[in-house]
């Protein structure tokens, strides 16, 4: 991955959002996102910036459980939105459910600074041939 990120960094969305990774492994993937600069109208955290966060590390997750070989498309995501982010920084962990040859799947939790949690998300991944 890390050959990877120097070639080609982590995507322009991923930089927009303000993501940053703060661990990598097969078994896990934590990053942080500000709330601010991803609001909705209403000042909160946007719906669509926490799934975006939760694609973010499901995707990562399922290319460092592939290998260079395999590259992950993702085929399904949902989110259930349990609680506004305010203000601060939200925190997404990303934990596999599932972790076979063709097809991944992880569940993403994002909790606040509280530990509160924000968002509910999981993704699957297929795995396909480079």
């Amino acid at each position: 991955m890390r050959a990877r990120f120097r070639a080609h960094g982590v995507g322009t969305l991923v930089e927009k959002l303000g993501i940053v990774f703060t661990e990598l492994t097969a078994d896990r993937v934590v990053a942080t996102m500000p709330v601010e600069g991803n609001q909705q109208v209403a000042g909160i955290l946007h719906g669509g910036a926490s799934v975006a966060l939760a694609e973010t590390l499901g995707s990562f997750a399922a290319a460092v459980h592939a290998g260079a070989a395999k590259r992950p498309v993702g085929v399904d995501i949902s989110a259930t939105h349990h609680r506004p982010g305010l203000s601060g920084l939200v925190t997404g962990v990303c934990t596999p459910i599932h972790l076979g040859r063709t097809i991944t799947t992880h569940e993403i939790v994002i909790t606040n600074e509280d530990g509160k949690r924000v968002c509910t998300s999981r993704i699957t991944n297929m795995l396909l041939d480079r």
